[in-house]
Protein backbone atom coordinates (compact mmCIF):
# COMPACT_ATOMS: atom_id res chain seq x y z
CA UNK A 1 0.00 0.00 0.00
CA UNK A 2 2.94 2.06 -1.18
CA UNK A 3 0.79 4.38 -2.60
CA UNK A 4 -0.69 6.64 0.34
CA UNK A 5 1.56 9.56 1.64
CA UNK A 6 1.26 13.28 3.49
CA UNK A 7 -0.51 14.96 0.70
CA UNK A 8 -2.74 12.00 -1.33
CA UNK A 9 -3.05 8.69 -2.55
CA UNK A 10 -0.40 8.49 -5.44
CA UNK A 11 1.42 5.89 -7.21
CA UNK A 12 2.39 3.86 -10.27
CA UNK A 13 -0.39 2.35 -11.27
CA UNK A 14 -0.98 -1.22 -10.88
CA UNK A 15 1.89 -1.61 -9.16
CA UNK A 16 1.46 0.88 -6.02
CA UNK A 17 -2.36 0.55 -6.39
CA UNK A 18 -4.53 -0.49 -8.33
CA UNK A 19 -8.58 -0.47 -9.00
CA UNK A 20 -9.58 -2.57 -5.84
CA UNK A 21 -7.88 0.66 -3.45
CA UNK A 22 -9.52 2.74 -5.99
CA UNK A 23 -13.12 1.01 -4.80
CA UNK A 24 -12.46 0.66 -1.21
CA UNK A 25 -11.19 4.11 -0.73
CA UNK A 26 -14.23 5.51 -3.03
CA UNK A 27 -16.19 2.89 -0.16
CA UNK A 28 -14.72 4.63 2.93
CA UNK A 29 -14.44 8.21 2.38
CA UNK A 30 -18.47 8.76 2.74
CA UNK A 31 -18.32 7.16 6.86
CA UNK A 32 -14.82 8.75 7.16
CA UNK A 33 -16.34 12.19 6.14
CA UNK A 34 -19.58 12.36 7.51
CA UNK A 35 -20.66 12.61 3.35
CA UNK A 36 -23.96 11.38 1.76
CA UNK A 37 -23.04 12.87 -1.29
CA UNK A 38 -18.87 13.14 -3.30
CA UNK A 39 -17.75 15.45 -5.87
CA UNK A 40 -15.58 13.30 -8.06
CA UNK A 41 -13.34 14.45 -11.30
CA UNK A 42 -10.39 13.20 -12.85
CA UNK A 43 -7.90 13.95 -15.36
CA UNK A 44 -6.86 13.04 -18.47
CA UNK A 45 -4.34 10.12 -17.22
CA UNK A 46 -4.80 6.88 -19.40
CA UNK A 47 -6.44 5.40 -16.31
CA UNK A 48 -7.88 7.78 -15.08
CA UNK A 49 -11.38 6.38 -16.56
CA UNK A 50 -11.16 3.43 -14.89
CA UNK A 51 -10.24 4.43 -11.37
CA UNK A 52 -13.15 6.54 -11.74
CA UNK A 53 -15.75 3.86 -12.42
CA UNK A 54 -13.84 1.64 -9.74
CA UNK A 55 -14.36 4.62 -7.23
CA UNK A 56 -17.85 5.72 -8.18
CA UNK A 57 -18.56 1.69 -7.63
CA UNK A 58 -17.37 2.02 -3.95
CA UNK A 59 -19.42 5.27 -2.99
CA UNK A 60 -22.69 4.43 -4.12
CA UNK A 61 -22.07 0.64 -2.66
CA UNK A 62 -21.96 2.74 0.67
CA UNK A 63 -25.32 4.53 0.16
CA UNK A 64 -23.70 8.04 -1.13
CA UNK A 65 -24.70 9.54 -3.94
CA UNK A 66 -21.98 10.75 -6.40
CA UNK A 67 -21.63 14.27 -8.54
CA UNK A 68 -19.70 13.50 -11.21
CA UNK A 69 -17.89 16.86 -12.73
CA UNK A 70 -16.08 14.65 -15.45
CA UNK A 71 -12.51 16.19 -17.02
CA UNK A 72 -11.48 18.00 -14.34
CA UNK A 73 -8.28 19.79 -12.97
CA UNK A 74 -8.10 19.66 -9.02
CA UNK A 75 -8.43 23.20 -8.74
CA UNK A 76 -12.38 22.75 -10.22
CA UNK A 77 -12.77 20.22 -7.98
CA UNK A 78 -11.83 22.43 -5.16
CA UNK A 79 -13.91 24.96 -6.31
CA UNK A 80 -17.00 22.75 -6.60
CA UNK A 81 -16.39 21.05 -3.46
CA UNK A 82 -16.12 24.57 -1.27
CA UNK A 83 -18.61 26.48 -3.99
CA UNK A 84 -21.44 23.87 -3.46
CA UNK A 85 -20.74 22.61 -0.31
CA UNK A 86 -19.67 19.25 -0.48
CA UNK A 87 -18.00 17.25 2.57
CA UNK A 88 -16.29 15.41 0.50
CA UNK A 89 -14.09 15.13 -3.05
CA UNK A 90 -11.83 13.27 -4.34
CA UNK A 91 -10.10 14.60 -7.95
CA UNK A 92 -8.15 11.46 -9.42
CA UNK A 93 -4.75 12.91 -11.07
CA UNK A 94 -0.83 12.31 -10.24
CA UNK A 95 -0.35 15.98 -10.34
CA UNK A 96 2.97 16.36 -11.97
CA UNK A 97 3.86 13.01 -12.22
CA UNK A 98 4.91 10.84 -15.40
CA UNK A 99 1.71 9.05 -17.02
CA UNK A 100 2.24 5.55 -15.49
CA UNK A 101 1.12 7.29 -12.42
CA UNK A 102 -1.68 8.22 -11.03
CA UNK A 103 -4.04 8.98 -7.87
CA UNK A 104 -6.55 10.51 -5.76
CA UNK A 105 -6.59 13.71 -3.92
CA UNK A 106 -8.85 13.95 -1.14
CA UNK A 107 -10.64 16.73 0.29
CA UNK A 108 -13.48 17.60 2.81
CA UNK A 109 -16.06 20.46 3.37
CA UNK A 110 -14.93 23.58 3.03
CA UNK A 111 -12.24 22.14 0.03
CA UNK A 112 -9.57 21.05 3.05
CA UNK A 113 -7.50 18.50 2.43
CA UNK A 114 -7.39 15.50 3.81
CA UNK A 115 -3.76 14.44 4.61
CA UNK A 116 -2.40 11.33 5.93
CA UNK A 117 -2.91 12.65 9.39
CA UNK A 118 -6.31 13.49 8.54
CA UNK A 119 -7.80 10.64 7.37
CA UNK A 120 -6.07 8.86 4.34
CA UNK A 121 -4.16 6.83 7.62
CA UNK A 122 -7.42 5.74 8.46
CA UNK A 123 -8.52 4.59 5.21
CA UNK A 124 -4.76 2.93 4.50
CA UNK A 125 -5.90 1.32 8.11
CA UNK A 126 -8.80 -0.26 7.12
CA UNK A 127 -7.71 -1.59 4.08
CA UNK A 128 -4.24 -2.93 5.41
CA UNK A 129 -6.79 -5.02 8.17
CA UNK A 130 -9.34 -5.66 5.63
CA UNK A 131 -12.09 -4.43 6.71
CA UNK A 132 -15.58 -5.57 4.97
CA UNK A 133 -17.63 -3.15 2.58
CA UNK A 134 -21.00 -4.84 2.34
CA UNK A 135 -23.20 -3.22 0.11
CA UNK A 136 -25.49 -0.42 2.16
CA UNK A 137 -29.31 -1.18 1.83
CA UNK A 138 -29.72 1.72 -0.51
CA UNK A 139 -27.00 2.07 -2.98
CA UNK A 140 -26.21 5.86 -4.55
CA UNK A 141 -26.74 7.08 -7.63
CA UNK A 142 -24.37 9.12 -9.66
CA UNK A 143 -25.05 12.37 -11.27
CA UNK A 144 -23.59 13.85 -14.07
CA UNK A 145 -22.44 17.88 -12.89
CA UNK A 146 -21.35 20.30 -15.07
CA UNK A 147 -19.36 23.43 -13.19
CA UNK A 148 -16.78 24.83 -15.81
CA UNK A 149 -18.84 27.91 -16.93
CA UNK A 150 -19.22 29.01 -12.92
CA UNK A 151 -15.45 28.36 -12.43
CA UNK A 152 -14.50 30.21 -15.33
CA UNK A 153 -17.07 32.98 -14.38
CA UNK A 154 -15.22 33.15 -11.22
CA UNK A 155 -11.38 33.44 -12.70
CA UNK A 156 -13.08 36.20 -14.97
CA UNK A 157 -13.17 38.62 -12.12
CA UNK A 158 -9.62 38.53 -11.52
CA UNK A 159 -8.36 39.30 -14.81
CA UNK A 160 -6.79 41.90 -15.90
CA UNK A 161 -5.82 43.69 -18.86
CA UNK A 162 -2.97 42.09 -20.82
CA UNK A 163 -3.10 44.55 -24.15
CA UNK A 164 0.44 45.63 -23.67
CA UNK A 165 1.76 41.93 -23.33
CA UNK A 166 3.42 39.20 -25.96
CA UNK A 167 2.38 35.95 -23.52
CA UNK A 168 3.67 32.57 -24.30
CA UNK A 169 1.52 29.37 -22.39
CA UNK A 170 2.63 25.84 -21.98
CA UNK A 171 -0.62 23.86 -21.16
CA UNK A 172 1.67 20.65 -21.03
CA UNK A 173 -0.57 18.43 -22.42
CA UNK A 174 -2.71 18.57 -18.89
CA UNK A 175 -5.74 20.13 -17.55
CA UNK A 176 -4.91 23.51 -17.99
CA UNK A 177 -6.26 23.16 -21.30
CA UNK A 178 -9.98 22.86 -20.21
CA UNK A 179 -10.62 26.12 -19.49
CA UNK A 180 -7.10 28.22 -20.53
CA UNK A 181 -7.87 29.27 -23.73
CA UNK A 182 -11.54 30.46 -22.80
CA UNK A 183 -9.99 32.71 -20.00
CA UNK A 184 -6.65 34.03 -22.82
CA UNK A 185 -9.13 33.99 -25.80
CA UNK A 186 -8.32 37.66 -27.52
CA UNK A 187 -4.87 37.89 -26.22
CA UNK A 188 -1.66 38.42 -27.82
CA UNK A 189 -0.53 34.83 -26.90
CA UNK A 190 0.85 31.54 -28.30
CA UNK A 191 0.29 28.40 -26.75
CA UNK A 192 2.49 25.29 -26.50
CA UNK A 193 1.00 21.93 -25.74
CA UNK A 194 -2.41 23.05 -26.15
CA UNK A 195 -4.85 19.45 -26.18
CA UNK A 196 -5.26 16.98 -23.36
CA UNK A 197 -3.76 13.82 -23.86
CA UNK A 198 -2.55 11.47 -20.89
CA UNK A 199 0.28 10.25 -22.56
CA UNK A 200 2.19 13.59 -22.05
CA UNK A 201 3.61 13.41 -25.62
CA UNK A 202 5.15 17.13 -25.15
CA UNK A 203 7.13 16.29 -21.53
CA UNK A 204 6.33 14.88 -18.42
CA UNK A 205 3.71 17.73 -16.68
CA UNK A 206 6.07 18.95 -14.14
CA UNK A 207 7.18 22.25 -14.67
CA UNK A 208 10.28 22.04 -11.94
CA UNK A 209 12.29 19.94 -14.16
CA UNK A 210 14.30 22.01 -16.54
CA UNK A 211 14.23 19.91 -19.70
CA UNK A 212 10.75 20.41 -19.64
CA UNK A 213 10.64 23.98 -19.52
CA UNK A 214 13.05 24.31 -22.49
CA UNK A 215 10.19 24.38 -25.30
CA UNK A 216 8.39 27.23 -22.97
CA UNK A 217 11.87 29.19 -23.35
CA UNK A 218 12.63 28.64 -26.42
CA UNK A 219 8.79 30.01 -27.31
CA UNK A 220 9.36 32.99 -25.20
CA UNK A 221 12.78 33.99 -26.88
CA UNK A 222 11.36 33.29 -30.59
CA UNK A 223 8.07 35.46 -30.04
CA UNK A 224 10.09 37.80 -28.05
CA UNK A 225 7.13 37.51 -25.37
CA UNK A 226 7.20 39.44 -21.77
CA UNK A 227 6.30 36.60 -19.81
CA UNK A 228 6.32 32.46 -20.29
CA UNK A 229 3.67 30.66 -18.21
CA UNK A 230 3.64 27.14 -17.58
CA UNK A 231 1.30 24.49 -15.55
CA UNK A 232 1.60 21.09 -14.48
CA UNK A 233 -0.43 18.40 -15.15
CA UNK A 234 -3.60 18.68 -13.12
CA UNK A 235 -3.19 22.45 -13.30
CA UNK A 236 -2.94 23.18 -9.28
CA UNK A 237 0.90 24.81 -10.00
CA UNK A 238 2.21 27.60 -12.41
CA UNK A 239 5.39 28.76 -12.91
CA UNK A 240 6.81 31.32 -14.78
CA UNK A 241 9.45 32.37 -17.03
CA UNK A 242 10.78 36.12 -17.92
CA UNK A 243 11.18 38.13 -20.70
CA UNK A 244 15.19 37.01 -21.03
CA UNK A 245 13.39 33.09 -21.06
CA UNK A 246 15.27 32.63 -17.63
CA UNK A 247 13.07 30.41 -15.20
CA UNK A 248 11.66 32.80 -12.01
CA UNK A 249 12.27 31.33 -8.56
CA UNK A 250 8.81 30.49 -7.36
CA UNK A 251 8.89 31.37 -3.96
CA UNK A 252 10.47 35.13 -5.31
CA UNK A 253 6.82 35.66 -6.37
CA UNK A 254 5.30 34.93 -3.13
CA UNK A 255 6.83 38.65 -2.81
CA UNK A 256 5.85 39.29 -6.47
CA UNK A 257 1.81 39.02 -5.69
CA UNK A 258 2.04 41.80 -2.95
CA UNK A 259 2.01 44.21 -6.25
CA UNK A 260 -1.29 43.40 -6.55
CA UNK A 261 -2.79 42.55 -3.22
CA UNK A 262 -1.27 45.75 -1.60
CA UNK A 263 -0.19 48.09 -5.04
CA UNK A 264 -3.13 47.34 -6.50
CA UNK A 265 -5.79 46.35 -3.76
CA UNK A 266 -4.41 48.48 -1.50
CA UNK A 267 -4.62 45.63 1.23
CA UNK A 268 -2.46 47.10 4.45
CA UNK A 269 0.04 44.82 6.62
CA UNK A 270 -1.19 41.41 4.87
CA UNK A 271 -0.61 38.07 6.13
CA UNK A 272 1.37 35.97 4.26
CA UNK A 273 2.07 32.55 4.28
CA UNK A 274 5.57 30.72 2.52
CA UNK A 275 6.98 27.75 3.34
CA UNK A 276 10.06 26.80 5.08
CA UNK A 277 12.30 26.30 1.81
CA UNK A 278 11.75 30.29 1.14
CA UNK A 279 14.57 32.84 -0.07
CA UNK A 280 15.34 35.14 3.20
CA UNK A 281 14.49 37.27 0.14
CA UNK A 282 10.83 37.07 0.31
CA UNK A 283 10.25 38.09 3.95
CA UNK A 284 13.09 41.46 3.04
CA UNK A 285 10.41 42.06 0.12
CA UNK A 286 7.54 42.01 2.07
CA UNK A 287 8.67 44.10 4.83
CA UNK A 288 8.20 47.38 2.78
CA UNK A 289 4.61 46.34 3.06
CA UNK A 290 4.42 45.58 6.61
CA UNK A 291 3.77 42.08 6.06
CA UNK A 292 2.92 39.34 8.77
CA UNK A 293 4.66 36.56 6.93
CA UNK A 294 4.39 33.10 8.81
CA UNK A 295 6.68 30.39 8.03
CA UNK A 296 4.85 26.82 7.88
CA UNK A 297 5.72 23.18 6.71
CA UNK A 298 5.68 21.91 2.95
CA UNK A 299 2.55 20.90 0.75
CA UNK A 300 -1.26 22.07 0.40
CA UNK A 301 -1.85 19.63 3.40
CA UNK A 302 -0.22 21.60 5.47
CA UNK A 303 -0.31 24.60 3.80
CA UNK A 304 -3.74 25.33 2.84
CA UNK A 305 -5.34 24.76 6.60
CA UNK A 306 -2.41 27.20 7.58
CA UNK A 307 -3.39 30.07 5.81
CA UNK A 308 -7.15 29.28 6.69
CA UNK A 309 -5.76 29.42 10.48
CA UNK A 310 -4.32 32.40 9.93
CA UNK A 311 -6.84 34.11 7.79
CA UNK A 312 -3.46 35.18 5.34
CA UNK A 313 -4.30 36.74 1.67
CA UNK A 314 -2.54 34.45 -0.10
CA UNK A 315 0.81 31.97 0.28
CA UNK A 316 2.90 30.01 -2.06
CA UNK A 317 5.28 27.00 -2.05
CA UNK A 318 8.68 26.46 -3.94
CA UNK A 319 6.63 23.93 -6.04
CA UNK A 320 4.34 26.64 -7.25
CA UNK A 321 1.42 26.25 -5.35
CA UNK A 322 0.05 29.56 -4.52
CA UNK A 323 -2.98 29.58 -2.14
CA UNK A 324 -5.64 32.56 -1.82
CA UNK A 325 -7.90 33.71 0.82
CA UNK A 326 -10.12 34.90 -2.57
CA UNK A 327 -9.99 30.83 -3.66
CA UNK A 328 -11.25 29.12 -0.03
CA UNK A 329 -7.74 29.79 0.94
CA UNK A 330 -7.12 27.10 -2.20
CA UNK A 331 -4.14 26.47 -4.73
CA UNK A 332 -5.30 27.47 -8.73
CA UNK A 333 -2.33 27.85 -11.10
CA UNK A 334 -4.76 29.57 -13.48
CA UNK A 335 -5.63 32.17 -10.86
CA UNK A 336 -2.19 32.78 -9.74
CA UNK A 337 -0.78 33.05 -13.79
CA UNK A 338 -3.74 35.86 -14.21
CA UNK A 339 -2.18 38.01 -11.07
CA UNK A 340 0.92 37.05 -12.19
CA UNK A 341 0.25 38.41 -15.66
CA UNK A 342 -1.90 41.72 -14.09
CA UNK A 343 1.39 42.39 -12.26
CA UNK A 344 3.56 42.13 -15.60
CA UNK A 345 1.52 43.99 -17.28
CA UNK A 346 1.49 46.68 -14.72
CA UNK A 347 5.51 47.16 -14.67
CA UNK A 348 5.70 46.99 -18.44
CA UNK A 349 3.35 50.06 -19.06
CA UNK A 350 6.09 51.97 -16.16
CA UNK A 351 8.54 50.68 -18.22
CA UNK A 352 9.83 47.69 -15.90
CA UNK A 353 10.59 44.00 -17.32
CA UNK A 354 9.58 40.57 -15.43
CA UNK A 355 13.38 40.04 -15.39
CA UNK A 356 14.44 43.20 -14.04
CA UNK A 357 11.85 42.98 -11.53
CA UNK A 358 12.61 39.42 -10.05
CA UNK A 359 16.90 40.56 -10.83
CA UNK A 360 15.72 43.36 -7.96
CA UNK A 361 14.32 40.43 -5.65
CA UNK A 362 16.97 37.85 -6.22
CA UNK A 363 19.37 38.84 -3.44
CA UNK A 364 21.20 35.46 -2.43
CA UNK A 365 22.75 32.54 -4.13
CA UNK A 366 20.80 29.27 -3.92
CA UNK A 367 22.01 25.76 -3.80
CA UNK A 368 18.25 24.85 -5.41
CA UNK A 369 16.89 21.74 -3.87
CA UNK A 370 19.55 18.88 -3.50
CA UNK A 371 18.62 15.56 -2.86
CA UNK A 372 20.31 12.96 -1.58
CA UNK A 373 18.92 9.10 -1.76
CA UNK A 374 19.99 7.22 1.89
CA UNK A 375 18.71 5.24 4.40
CA UNK A 376 19.43 6.73 7.60
CA UNK A 377 17.33 9.73 6.84
CA UNK A 378 16.82 11.29 10.98
CA UNK A 379 20.28 10.58 11.66
CA UNK A 380 21.65 12.45 8.91
CA UNK A 381 19.79 15.37 9.07
CA UNK A 382 20.87 15.76 13.30
CA UNK A 383 24.65 14.95 11.42
CA UNK A 384 24.14 17.88 9.80
CA UNK A 385 22.40 20.47 11.95
CA UNK A 386 24.93 19.47 14.59
CA UNK A 387 27.85 20.24 12.36
CA UNK A 388 27.00 23.57 11.34
CA UNK A 389 25.39 24.71 14.62
CA UNK A 390 29.09 23.66 16.50
CA UNK A 391 30.60 26.11 13.98
CA UNK A 392 28.74 29.02 13.85
CA UNK A 393 25.72 30.67 16.57
CA UNK A 394 22.26 30.24 15.03
CA UNK A 395 20.43 33.52 14.49
CA UNK A 396 16.85 31.51 13.70
CA UNK A 397 15.93 27.68 14.42
CA UNK A 398 12.58 26.16 13.03
CA UNK A 399 12.23 22.07 12.96
CA UNK A 400 8.96 21.75 12.13
CA UNK A 401 9.47 20.35 8.53
CA UNK A 402 12.87 18.56 8.77
CA UNK A 403 15.31 21.81 10.46
CA UNK A 404 15.76 24.94 8.66
CA UNK A 405 18.64 26.70 10.59
CA UNK A 406 19.52 30.49 9.93
CA UNK A 407 22.74 31.75 10.47
CA UNK A 408 24.15 35.88 9.78
CA UNK A 409 25.51 34.95 5.91
CA UNK A 410 23.28 31.73 5.04
CA UNK A 411 20.96 28.97 6.21
CA UNK A 412 20.09 25.81 5.14
CA UNK A 413 17.08 23.28 5.16
CA UNK A 414 17.12 19.84 5.46
CA UNK A 415 13.94 17.68 5.37
CA UNK A 416 12.70 14.39 4.29
CA UNK A 417 10.41 13.99 1.24
CA UNK A 418 6.73 12.90 2.32
CA UNK A 419 6.48 11.55 -1.21
CA UNK A 420 9.97 10.11 -2.29
CA UNK A 421 13.00 7.97 -0.90
CA UNK A 422 15.18 11.30 -0.74
CA UNK A 423 16.38 13.26 2.02
CA UNK A 424 16.68 17.27 0.84
CA UNK A 425 19.11 19.72 1.31
CA UNK A 426 18.57 23.23 0.22
CA UNK A 427 21.03 26.17 1.28
CA UNK A 428 21.39 30.59 0.43
CA UNK A 429 24.32 32.41 1.01
CA UNK A 430 25.53 35.99 0.21
CA UNK A 431 28.34 34.69 -2.10
CA UNK A 432 28.47 31.88 -4.57
CA UNK A 433 31.95 31.15 -2.28
CA UNK A 434 29.88 30.86 0.93
CA UNK A 435 27.35 28.86 -1.21
CA UNK A 436 29.77 26.52 -2.70
CA UNK A 437 31.53 25.88 0.71
CA UNK A 438 28.17 24.84 3.11
CA UNK A 439 27.71 22.09 -0.43
CA UNK A 440 30.52 20.87 -0.15
CA UNK A 441 30.84 20.40 3.53
CA UNK A 442 27.50 18.39 3.33
CA UNK A 443 28.42 16.00 0.41
CA UNK A 444 31.29 14.60 2.44
CA UNK A 445 29.15 14.32 5.35
CA UNK A 446 26.52 13.09 3.64
CA UNK A 447 28.55 10.49 1.36
CA UNK A 448 31.16 9.64 3.91
CA UNK A 449 29.26 8.86 7.47
CA UNK A 450 26.04 7.74 5.42
CA UNK A 451 26.80 6.09 2.19
CA UNK A 452 24.08 8.83 0.24
CA UNK A 453 24.00 9.07 -3.41
CA UNK A 454 23.34 12.28 -4.90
Amino acid sequence: MGAFHAYDIRGVYNVDFDKETAYKVGYFIPSLLGADKVLVGRDCRLSSEEIRDNLVAGITDAGADVYDIGLSSTPLVYFGTAKFGFKASVQITASHNPREYNGMKVSRENALPVGFDAGLGQIKAWIDEGRPTPAAARKGEVHDMDIRKEYLDFLMKFKGDYGNLKIAFDLSNGMANLLAKDLFKGEDAEFLFDTMDGAFPGHEPNPLIPANVKPLRDLVSRMGADVGVIYDGDADRVMFVDDRARFVAPDLVVALLAKYFCDERGEKNPRVLQEIRSSKAVGEALQEYGADLHTWRVGRAFAAPKLREIDGLWGGELAGHYYFKDFFYSDSGLLASLLVLRIVSSLKKKGITLGSMMDSLTKYKNSGEINYRLEDKAGAMDAVKDMFMAQEKATAFMDFDGYRVEFQSWWFNIRPSNTEPYLRFICEAQTQDLLDSKIAAVDELLKTKFGAVR
